[in-house]
């Protein structure tokens, strides 16, 4: 016999922003990938530009490890004031390290193939089919960080945590990577071009790093409580 699909919790993505006003240290590995990235984006020319821009995958895939691992640690820190009320950076920030390598390998698959989606629609020349694109393999993966942080899954046994968990929440699921991918790719280019372009280019990039930061940090919450739910609550 088939088991229901579990209702889907709409209210994780209002309750999530008190949530995380309430626990700022939830902040602090958002901002430091967010930092790390401004960095890296920074010296990067000084690299590549000479060899005509080779080699600016290597230093995106730097950034990409980076929020990966960030992310994870602030799923873990959003997991424990879901289920407890509270928690400490220190406390999430030691099984994050715990979790490191399986939290690395479970973001380079991640992004090499959301990535792969997005070359693909591009090559396609057509925006919305990107968007579809990245939405689908978002998906499937959408779990994929949180399995290695939360449940502690190995990096190559992630991605198979994360279909699972895909089929025991499909309407969730797909709520969840809608917003995830208009919310990490779309919403802070939207809001620096249109409100941040009379700041110069350092004061653009400040606040384009300072969104992604406050997104990241957002983000972890409804990621945390959506796979917590189908993961460790008999959905399987």
């Amino acid at each position: 016999m088939k088991r229901a699909q579990p209702s889907v919790d709409f209210a994780m993505y209002a309750q999530a922003i008190p949530l995380l006003l309430r626990h700022p240290s939830i902040f602090a590995m958002p901002l430091l990938a967010a930092v790390v990235d401004l960095l890296i984006q920074q010296i990067t020319p000084f690299f590549t530009d000479a060899s005509g821009g080779a080699g600016n995958f290597l230093f995106a895939i730097i950034i990409n490890l980076v929020y990966g691992f960030c992310f994870g640690v602030a799923v873990i820190a959003a997991n424990n004031v879901w289920r407890r009320g509270r928690t400490t950076f220190d406390e999430a920030w030691e099984e994050g390290k715990h979790k490191a390598g399986g939290i690395l390998i479970a973001t380079i698959g991640f992004y090499f193939l959301l990535y792969v989606a997005q070359y693909a629609g591009q090559l396609l020349g057509n925006a919305i089919v990107q968007i579809v694109l990245q939405i689908a393999v978002a998906f499937f993966l959408i779990y994929t960080i949180p399995a290695a942080a939360i449940g502690g899954m190995p990096g190559n046994l992630a991605i198979g945590a994360s279909f699972r968990a895909v089929r025991a929440s499909l309407l969730g699921t797909a709520i969840l990577a809608v917003v995830f991918v208009l919310l990490w790719f779309y919403l802070p280019d939207f809001i620096v071009n249109r409100f941040a372009l009379g700041l110069g280019v350092i004061g653009y990039w400040l606040v384009h790093a300072a969104i992604k930061a406050i997104v990241l940090a957002y983000l972890a919450f409804p990621f945390a409580k959506q796979y917590d739910d189908v993961a460790f609550r008999g959905y399987w």
